[in-house]
């Protein structure tokens, strides 16, 4: 009997052999497209990655497309090879000047490990759940050493980077890399907390004016010091050359002040009575010669 006699007598038989034949051929095959990685599981196990991860790979030029594994045997995982971020629930922060900040964060990670993700996490979700709670800790522990004025100084970038490192020794273990680690917002708690912390801002910074006042005042008198014993010593060694000119120079001064010459006081509000002898009016007499 020919086969095509066999085929036209079990048509239905034959046509659901194709069937099967086509349904494994299908599913021996899959597309891995450029965003993703494909972990192949045999028996649940880990057995290779199809288009895994490498930063030097350009894009096009990778490991998708058509990829072949065995069906019903081997089983696909598959893992995002794009940034994913995560979100980091609302934190309370007590910085070291005792301001209470409400501290809202994110981060942005890449699995570069699908083996070590899928034996430590089992998926990208859990991946993600895993680090939430280090974040949250991490962030607590850095700006727990700070002011609450660093979050809004150029130091703001260290901390973020110190905080990115911790996360990123825990995100190793579940193969995922940390891109980036940033803080949304950072408020204060409403209310009574944020009066509060007002008014502890108000009186450190009028501590510290004062302060600068005070150390203000101290500098000038040092200063206004040295000038005067500079200028006292100008003038000892200008009026020791001549000790008749500085008589008559402070009898000039004297008279200035007393006759009210200089305008100190109105003119005509004083009368003084004096013999042209007294010696206080001798610079009035001339050199004698």
């Amino acid at each position: 009997m020919s086969v095509g006699n066999v085929i036209t007598r079990y048509p239905v038989l034959w046509a659901g052999a194709a069937l099967v034949v086509l349904a494994i051929g299908m599913s021996s095959l899959t597309i891995v497209p450029e965003t993703s990685q494909a972990l192949v599981l045999r028996f649940g196990e880990p057995l290779r990655i199809i288009n895994a991860y490498n930063p030097r790979e350009d894009f096009g030029r990778t490991g998708a497309g058509l990829a072949f594994r065995m069906p019903f045997v081997e089983n696909l995982v598959w893992v995002d090879k794009r940034v994913l971020n995560f979100d980091m629930p609302r934190q309370a922060v007590l910085s070291t000047d005792q301001v209470r900040v409400e501290v809202d964060a994110f981060a942005r990670y890449r699995i570069v490990n699908p083996v070590r993700m899928y034996v430590a996490a089992g998926s990208e979700r859990r991946v993600s759940d895993a680090l939430k709670p280090i974040l949250g800790s991490a962030l607590r522990n850095e700006l727990g050493k700070r002011s609450f004025r660093t979050l809004l100084s150029p130091e703001r970038d260290t901390v973020m980077d110190n905080i990115r490192i911790s996360l990123a020794r825990v995100a190793a273990q579940y193969g995922a890399e940390i891109v980036d680690v940033r803080i949304k917002r950072a408020d204060l708690p409403d209310g009574t907390p944020l009066e509060s912390a007002f008014n502890r801002m108000r009186t450190a910074r009028q501590q510290q004016a004062l302060s600068i006042q005070a150390e203000g005042r101290r500098q000038a008198s040092i200063i206004m010091g040295d000038a005067d014993a500079a200028a006292a010593k100008t003038y000892s060694a200008s009026f020791g050359k001549d000790p008749a000119f500085y008589d008559f120079y402070r009898a000039m001064q004297s008279y200035r002040y007393t006759f009210g010459t200089d305008d100190t006081q109105p003119r005509g509000a004083a009368t003084i009575l004096l013999s042209p002898d007294n010696d206080y009016l001798r610079e009035f007499a001339g050199q004698k010669r």
